[in-house]
């Protein structure tokens, strides 16, 4: 199992591989749409990476209540749990 940071630090390095973002700006409190820009086109992308890395199947239910980069550090360990 991995600790919520460990699950952060690669939530932030697929951030910056996927749509590079500087990772100072990538915090568990940044919002993914406000403060990042990740639109909904980008999410698709996202839960791709997080069903490879979880080997779990991503429902848009699962990512219904992300908002921030914490909420989606809180899904993935969810998901790595189940």
């Amino acid at each position: 199992m991995q600790s919520q940071d460990q699950i952060l630090e690669r939530i932030r390095g697929t951030l910056v591989e996927l749509f590079e973002i500087e990772p100072a700006r990538i915090t568990p409190e940044a919002r993914l749409y406000e403060d990042l820009e990740i639109d909904s086109i980008d999410v698709v992308d996202l839960m791709d990476e997080v069903q490879k890395h979880t080997g779990r199947k991503v429902t848009p239910q699962d990512f219904r209540s992300v908002r921030t980069v914490g909420d989606l550090a809180s899904v993935v360990q969810r998901l790595m749990n189940a």
